[in-house]
Protein backbone atom coordinates (compact mmCIF):
# COMPACT_ATOMS: atom_id res chain seq x y z
CA UNK A 1 0.00 0.00 0.00
CA UNK A 2 1.25 3.00 -0.76
CA UNK A 3 0.79 6.14 1.65
CA UNK A 4 -2.42 7.33 2.08
CA UNK A 5 -2.67 10.87 1.79
CA UNK A 6 -5.19 12.90 4.17
CA UNK A 7 -6.97 16.00 2.15
CA UNK A 8 -7.98 18.84 5.38
CA UNK A 9 -9.07 21.83 4.99
CA UNK A 10 -5.74 24.03 5.23
CA UNK A 11 -7.39 27.34 7.16
CA UNK A 12 -9.51 25.26 9.66
CA UNK A 13 -8.62 25.30 13.57
CA UNK A 14 -9.71 21.79 13.94
CA UNK A 15 -8.44 20.19 10.96
CA UNK A 16 -4.77 21.29 11.67
CA UNK A 17 -5.21 19.99 15.11
CA UNK A 18 -5.94 17.04 13.68
CA UNK A 19 -2.87 16.64 11.65
CA UNK A 20 -0.82 17.71 14.26
CA UNK A 21 -2.67 14.40 16.21
CA UNK A 22 -2.13 12.34 13.57
CA UNK A 23 2.04 13.33 13.70
CA UNK A 24 1.92 12.67 16.81
CA UNK A 25 0.38 9.34 16.88
CA UNK A 26 1.41 8.30 13.50
CA UNK A 27 4.55 6.50 14.53
CA UNK A 28 5.33 4.33 11.09
CA UNK A 29 5.14 7.87 9.57
CA UNK A 30 1.68 5.93 7.56
CA UNK A 31 0.06 9.25 6.31
CA UNK A 32 1.08 12.57 3.94
CA UNK A 33 -0.78 15.05 3.70
CA UNK A 34 -2.44 18.01 1.18
CA UNK A 35 -5.00 20.68 2.05
CA UNK A 36 -7.97 20.84 0.08
CA UNK A 37 -7.35 24.20 -1.31
CA UNK A 38 -4.39 22.63 -2.81
CA UNK A 39 -4.24 21.67 -7.07
CA UNK A 40 -3.15 18.14 -5.72
CA UNK A 41 -6.65 18.00 -3.91
CA UNK A 42 -8.04 19.28 -6.69
CA UNK A 43 -6.76 16.82 -9.59
CA UNK A 44 -8.00 13.95 -7.03
CA UNK A 45 -11.31 14.62 -5.58
CA UNK A 46 -11.84 15.71 -9.31
CA UNK A 47 -11.05 11.84 -10.72
CA UNK A 48 -13.52 10.61 -7.83
CA UNK A 49 -16.45 13.33 -9.15
CA UNK A 50 -15.79 15.12 -5.17
CA UNK A 51 -16.11 18.61 -4.93
CA UNK A 52 -13.11 20.42 -3.63
CA UNK A 53 -14.56 23.44 -2.58
CA UNK A 54 -16.55 21.19 -0.14
CA UNK A 55 -14.11 22.35 2.54
CA UNK A 56 -16.75 20.53 5.71
CA UNK A 57 -15.09 17.02 4.60
CA UNK A 58 -11.84 15.33 5.22
CA UNK A 59 -10.96 13.08 2.82
CA UNK A 60 -8.34 9.83 2.56
CA UNK A 61 -6.72 9.07 -0.54
CA UNK A 62 -6.06 5.04 -0.18
CA UNK A 63 -3.81 3.64 -2.58
CA UNK A 64 -3.11 7.27 -4.70
CA UNK A 65 -2.09 7.42 -8.41
CA UNK A 66 -2.94 3.05 -8.23
CA UNK A 67 -5.76 1.84 -10.19
CA UNK A 68 -7.30 0.75 -6.98
CA UNK A 69 -7.30 4.15 -5.70
CA UNK A 70 -9.94 5.05 -3.16
CA UNK A 71 -11.31 8.15 -1.70
CA UNK A 72 -12.68 8.07 1.80
CA UNK A 73 -15.15 11.04 3.03
CA UNK A 74 -16.24 11.88 6.76
CA UNK A 75 -16.99 9.63 9.15
CA UNK A 76 -15.04 6.78 6.94
CA UNK A 77 -12.06 8.65 6.54
CA UNK A 78 -11.71 9.20 10.13
CA UNK A 79 -12.16 5.69 11.20
CA UNK A 80 -9.55 4.69 8.46
CA UNK A 81 -7.53 7.31 10.05
CA UNK A 82 -7.73 5.74 13.87
CA UNK A 83 -7.09 2.12 12.45
CA UNK A 84 -4.24 2.91 10.73
CA UNK A 85 -2.69 4.52 14.15
CA UNK A 86 -3.35 1.05 16.10
CA UNK A 87 -3.51 0.67 19.44
CA UNK A 88 -6.05 2.59 21.78
CA UNK A 89 -6.84 4.81 18.43
CA UNK A 90 -7.20 1.69 15.98
CA UNK A 91 -9.70 -0.49 18.73
CA UNK A 92 -11.97 3.15 18.91
CA UNK A 93 -11.78 3.28 14.88
CA UNK A 94 -12.73 -0.43 14.97
CA UNK A 95 -16.04 0.29 17.37
CA UNK A 96 -16.96 3.18 15.25
CA UNK A 97 -17.28 1.25 12.29
CA UNK A 98 -20.02 -0.36 14.10
CA UNK A 99 -22.06 3.00 14.13
CA UNK A 100 -24.36 3.26 11.14
CA UNK A 101 -22.71 5.51 8.77
CA UNK A 102 -26.31 7.77 8.32
CA UNK A 103 -25.46 8.22 12.15
CA UNK A 104 -21.60 9.15 11.79
CA UNK A 105 -21.88 11.33 8.75
CA UNK A 106 -24.21 13.08 11.12
CA UNK A 107 -22.45 13.26 13.52
CA UNK A 108 -19.53 14.39 11.70
CA UNK A 109 -21.67 16.99 9.48
CA UNK A 110 -22.81 18.87 12.86
CA UNK A 111 -19.29 18.95 14.04
CA UNK A 112 -17.95 20.55 10.40
CA UNK A 113 -20.59 23.09 10.35
CA UNK A 114 -19.38 24.66 13.88
CA UNK A 115 -15.78 23.92 13.57
CA UNK A 116 -14.96 27.54 12.62
CA UNK A 117 -17.10 28.82 15.32
CA UNK A 118 -15.35 26.20 17.83
CA UNK A 119 -12.01 25.79 16.94
CA UNK A 120 -11.21 28.82 14.72
CA UNK A 121 -10.02 30.06 11.32
CA UNK A 122 -6.76 31.04 10.30
CA UNK A 123 -5.65 33.18 6.99
CA UNK A 124 -3.01 30.93 6.39
CA UNK A 125 -2.56 26.90 5.96
CA UNK A 126 -0.89 25.24 8.47
CA UNK A 127 3.15 25.43 8.28
CA UNK A 128 4.75 21.97 9.17
CA UNK A 129 7.83 21.67 11.21
CA UNK A 130 10.70 21.03 9.20
CA UNK A 131 11.08 17.64 10.48
CA UNK A 132 7.46 16.51 8.94
CA UNK A 133 7.83 18.69 5.95
CA UNK A 134 8.61 16.35 4.08
CA UNK A 135 5.22 14.79 4.45
CA UNK A 136 3.14 17.85 3.28
CA UNK A 137 2.44 17.32 -0.75
CA UNK A 138 1.21 21.24 -1.16
CA UNK A 139 3.97 22.46 1.07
Amino acid sequence: MTHPILLYDGVCGLCNRMNQFVLRHDRADVFRFASLQSALAGRILARHGADAADLDTVYVVVNPDQPDERLLARSDAVIFVLKQLGGFWGLTGFVLRFKPRFLRDLGYRVVARNRYRFFGRSETCFLPSSENRGRFLDV
